[in-house]
This record gives structure tokens, sequence and C-alpha cells, in this order.
């Protein structure tokens, strides 16, 4: 099989911005393409990862850099519309069709919760069942009723990724908070509160992208990061399918699409979670990236408030997670979100994150999950 690899990386910061979407997705593509030291005319493929944007938003976008006549995608698959994108300039490249591809996240969101017309029928949002904060929210308590997490170890998750967030141009909220100012924010819905939640934002992220023997030909400079795998998948049953539906499977064994995706991508990675050296996981909510802790194999059910305790995903600890400071800090750029988790793992394998380094890392695990249980996992080595 062809193998892929990451050649440049660019990102427009997440954060409000008196800016068109155009321009934000042209500034990231073109800081991917001086990274990688190619020129917009040699790309063969683009795609764009969006969800609130219009219809051939990714034709206006590349339009800026110059017509050509390549194909040029829009995709969207919810929250994990980056990876979906990604995954399809992947299978490109090792099909043969293509050698070198450019993908950008871009996305510019309303204020506010999303609008639940976009997600939800409209029995659904008639009947008050469309806040997606509420599902989060009954996950964690559930959560915490089976296993004893407590508020305090979701607030310390919150008070992790707020930390490493100083330390990214990148992110829209820089602050550090304490403890108490945590736990003592507004309470968005029980027992979420207001600094332990994301927000919908501006920005993008590219990546550019080629087979190994094209990379080599271009003159590549430094050790490869390759695509380890990528796998993508959506639940079998997910929180926000509600009954009635139009189809409905259960089984005993039904595990969850991060744990499915997850699954396989070490598979096709060859690797476990034990040899992961760096996460940026999906933290919709403090609580949301505790889970991911255990559906990921980062550690047994049950155990991910343990994990936050002892200081295991801190960037100095034995499972760095979110060394970007996550969505919670970052913001949440539907289009651009994975893509975004791509430019920090690439960083952090370069070497090159400064502060929040993970010393000696090779290998990272980027993972998004969002609405229809579209789960996105990426994994890359140095």
């Amino acid at each position: 099989m062809t193998g892929v690899v990451v050649l440049g990386i660019g990102m427009h910061p997440f954060g409000r911005f008196d800016k068109g979407y155009e321009e934000m997705g042209a500034q990231a593509a073109l800081a991917a393409l001086r990274d990688a030291n190619v020129e917009w005319r040699q790309i063969e493929a683009a795609y764009l990862a969006r969800m609130y944007l219009p219809a051939t938003s990714a034709a206006r976008i590349f339009r800026r850099l110059g017509s050509t006549d390549i194909s040029v995608l829009d995709i969207e698959a919810a929250c994990a519309s980056g990876g979906v994108a990604l995954r399809q300039a992947v299978l490109a490249i090792r099909s043969g069709e293509v050698d070198l591809a450019l993908v950008l996240g871009c996305e510019k969101m309303p204020r506010g919760f999303m609008d639940p017309a976009m997600l939800y029928s409209p029995w659904q949002i008639e009947m008050g069942l469309s806040v997606n904060p509420a599902y989060w929210a009954i996950r964690a308590r559930r959560h915490m009723h089976d296993w004893g997490t407590s508020e305090e170890q979701i607030a310390r998750a919150a008070f992790k990724n707020h930390r490493n967030s100083v330390h990214n141009p990148y992110a829209m909220y820089r602050k550090a908070f304490s403890m108490e100012e945590i736990l003592n924010s507004k309470p968005v819905c029980d027992p979420i509160r207001l600094l332990e939640i994301c927000a919908p934002n501006d920005g993008a992220a590219a990546v550019v992208i080629a087979s190994e023997k094209r990379a080599r030909e271009l003159g590549a400079s430094g050790p490869p990061i390759r695509i380890g795998a990528i796998a993508h998948s959506i639940a079998r049953y997910s929180a926000d399918f509600r009954c009635p539906a139009d189809s409905m499977s259960a089984t005993l064994d039904n595990p969850g699409p991060t744990s499915v995706s997850a699954g396989r991508a070490y598979e096709a990675a060859g690797i476990g979670p034990g040899e992961i050296d760096c996460f940026e996981v999906q933290d919709t909510d403090a609580f949301c990236e505790i889970e991911c802790y255990e559906d990921l194999g980062i550690c047994a059910p049950g155990e991910g408030g343990r994990l936050v305790d002892e200081g295991v995903t801190e960037i100095g600890g034995a499972k760095p997670v979110n060394m970007s400071g996550g969505l919670i800090s970052k913001g949440e750029p539907m289009g651009a979100s994975h893509l975004g988790q791509i430019v920090e793992i690439v960083t952090q394998l370069r070497g090159a994150a400064g502060p929040r380094q993970v010393e000696g890392a090779r290998t990272g695990l980027a993972h998004v999950l969002g609405a229809g249980g579209n789960c996105a996992v990426t994994i890359l080595k140095n």
C-alpha cells in the first residue's frame, strides 16, 4: 500500500474574526503550502471540510489561490468533517489517482448553540430535546453514578487544558484558571460549567499530504511524518438519536464510535494505545475528555477520573492529552477541528511545540466525535 506523509501544515487562529471564511481558509492553505515548500499549481486534488459554510465553498476559497482544473470537493460529517476529508485525500493517494493533495478545514460559526434544525428532527426541537449540553450532562451524571467520577475530576481536566492553552498562539482563550474559578463558573447544564465547555467559533487549518515517492522527489527535508492510519465510523446507536427512529439496531455488544474507530486505526497502524506518545481528543466538554481516555483504551472503563488525578494526561505525564489546550480553549470551528488537531500532533512530532512540547514524541493520535455518532481517528508516526 502506498505510504502517505504530511509535507506541510498551516493554521488560521481559532476565535471570532471580522473577516470572511474565504480569507481565513486561503490563509491557512497558503501557510500549509509554504510549510511544504510546494506551490498551489502542483496540487493535484483539494478537499474542504465544513459544516456551516455555503455550497461550493471549496471552489470559492481555492480560487483565491489561483484557478486550476483539479478536483475540489466540499465534505461534511459534523465534527468529524476534517477527519473524513483527510481520509478521502489519503485514499486518493493510496489508490494512485493523485500524489499530492491539500486538505483544508474552515468554518465561520454562528454564536451560541448550534442551529438545532441542522441536527434534529422537528419533533425533537418541539419537545426541547435539541440542546446538546443536556445529553453531555446526562452522560457525565451516569458516569459519576457508575464509577464515582467527581466534579473535581471533571474540573481538573478543564484546568489542565486551560493551562496548556497559554502557550498556544492559535487558541481562542489563552488564560489559565484556578480550580476554584472553574468550579464556581456558571453552570451550563449540571454538572458541566462554563469553563468546562467549548465554544463554536471561526478558524481554519490545513495540511499538504503526499505519497512517500512524491515527497522524496520534492526533496522534503527532515524525517517524514507518516499517516499510520485514519478511520471513520458512525455509531450503531448514538446519544443524539432518539425514539421514534427510522431504524435502530441494538445488540448486547454495542461499542461506541470512538472505540470502533480507534480499534480500526490501531489495527491499521499496527500499534496500540500504549504506544501512542500524545493525544488530541474531542473535549466538547471536560467530561467528554475523561470518557475519551476510556474509549481510546488509554485506561479501563471507569478509570478516566483517576488518570486526571494522577497527572497521567499532563504534558509531562505518561499519556499527554490536549497539549494545545483542546477545544475548551481553542473553541470548535467544526470543519477545522480535526485538521487543527493534526497541526498540533505534527508540531509535536517535529519537536517544535515549545513550552507545550511532549519530550521525545514519536507517535500521536487525533480524535473527533460529533453529531450522528460521526467519529474519526488519525494516527501519525515520525
